[in-house]
Parts: C-alpha cells; sequence; structure tokens
C-alpha cells in the first residue's frame, strides 16, 4: 500500500493532559518551572522534547508560543508573530539539517476540531527517520487565487483544496522573508476565526517544504465531509473568489 502508516502508542496517548476537553485540567505549559527537554528559549517563547512521545519510531517537539494560555495568534503584536514564526522555521530547518531525519512536520492545533489536546497555543515538530515525503502533499493543494505577493511570498486561496472550504496557503520562495510569512499567517488565521465562518471555532497551521520554498496552509476545521473520509473525494467551494475579495478587503485596502 503506497502510504506511510505510523504506529501509535495509544497507552502513552490516554495519559496526555487534555485542557480543550477539560477547561478545569492544570496546563502544563502554564507550569514552566516543571518544563523538562527545554532546548531553546526566545524570552517566554520555548522549544523543548514533547514529554508524551505517542508517535512510534519519531522524535516529537513541541514550541510553546508564550505564556499567556488565553491569547492566540490573532491577538499577538506583530512583533510577537514574527518571532513565533522564525523560531519555528528555525527549529524546523534544525531539525532537517541534523541528518537524523527523512522528513520533519511542523504544525499547529487549535481548538476541539483540529486533533488538539492542549488550549495553550503552541505548535509541534515531529522528527521521523522513515517517511515518504512525496505522499506528504500535493503542490496543486498549496496554489490558488493570489490575494497577496510581497517580499518574495504569496498569499493565496486554494482552488485545489486538499478537503475543502476556505483553505488559505503561503507560499515562500527561496530568499523570501519569513516575516512577512509570519504576517500573512496572522492575516489568514484572523480571517478564518474572525469572517469566514462563525460556526468555526478551529484551525490548522500545516508547514511543507519543496525545491527550496516554504509552504504554509491555514486550514479551518470542522466535521470532515464523510466524502473525503469515505472516498477520498476533494470540494472546490463556489466561494473562492468571494474569499480571496474579502480579504484584500479587510486587511490590504492601503
Amino acid at each position: 500500500m503506497n502510504i506511510n502508516l505510523i504506529k501509535f502508542n495509544t497507552d502513552i496517548g490516554r495519559t496526555k493532559p487534555a485542557t480543550l476537553k477539560h477547561a478545569d485540567a492544570a496546563c502544563p505549559f502554564c507550569d514552566v518551572e516543571h518544563l523538562t527537554g527545554i532546548i531553546e528559549t526566545d524570552n517566554d517563547i520555548i522549544f523543548l522534547r514533547n514529554k508524551y512521545n505517542v508517535i512510534e519510531e519519531a522524535d516529537q517537539f513541541v514550541l510553546i508560543e508564550g505564556h499567556e494560555c488565553n491569547v492566540d495568534m490573532p491577538a499577538y503584536t506583530k512583533e510577537k508573530m514574527r518571532r513565533v514564526i522564525r523560531m519555528g522555521v528555525r527549529q524546523w530547518q534544525n531539525l532537517l539539517a541534523s541528518g537524523k531525519y527523512e522528513e520533519v512536520l511542523f504544525f499547529k492545533n487549535y481548538g476541539l476540531m483540529s486533533g488538539g489536546t492542549i488550549r495553550h497555543p503552541h505548535m509541534q515538530l515531529v522528527g521521523f527517520p522513515n517517511l515518504k515525503s512525496e505522499l506528504m502533499f500535493d503542490e496543486a493543494e498549496l496554489r490558488g487565487i493570489v490575494i497577496a505577493r510581497r517580499d518574495g511570498v504569496e498569499f493565496n486561496v486554494s482552488n485545489c483544496p486538499r478537503v475543502g472550504f476556505g483553505e488559505l496557503n503561503v507560499v515562500v520562495e527561496a530568499g523570501g522573508s519569513l516575516d512577512t510569512l509570519a504576517d500573512f499567517i496572522q492575516i489568514g488565521v484572523h480571517y478564518a476565526m474572525n469572517f469566514f465562518n462563525k460556526r468555526f471555532t478551529s484551525y490548522n497551521i500545516f508547514f511543507y517544504r519543496r525545491a527550496g520554498r516554504i509552504f504554509a496552509k491555514v486550514m479551518p476545521r470542522y466535521a470532515t465531509s464523510p466524502y473525503f473520509v469515505g472516498y477520498n473525494i476533494h470540494f472546490l467551494p463556489n466561494n473562492v473568489e468571494r474569499i480571496a475579495a474579502e480579504i484584500r478587503e479587510y486587511y490590504f485596502r492601503n
């Protein structure tokens, strides 16, 4: 079977904290004094080994975005957002350059529908010694109707979505600005959480790399379509042009 099939340790998974489902549960990322496996810090941004390594034959890491548990990317200052993305991309590139991994996944879960368990804003990096990179994504999923271009970075709304609705992409050419990557991601998350659909309270950010370029996909999350889960059918919604126009109007009028 031509897929990436990875083993998951359910015994460890049962022990993970779940502050998204249980609001009264203690947040491990707020308890900075007892964090272990810290690799690097930048003020209140902390990169460390994941204590709950549920993916077998892989190394898991966490990037805690700051000390505040109930604040997320749309509310960050521009400089804070840029520092978070710079740190994440640097650690991603360091892990890839280490020679230990065939591929390193870099992503963010936010909200109950995202696949996450902890409310505190954070991103994850997972290093796989063996993974078929060519099966992870199709570059067509990261192209679309252009919203803006700046500093070697393109912001678009996908017209070949990975799953379906409201997928926003950021494409950084070789030598393009990581600060602009951060700015466009912040706009994408703000739009997804405030204007795209009032019912949506969850999203993911997925990072990819290929041929010297960096890609990021901001994906609103919802109950995944049975057409996709059961039959791998992707939907192309009829509002992608409208989404591009709305984002230009809301964020790029100047």
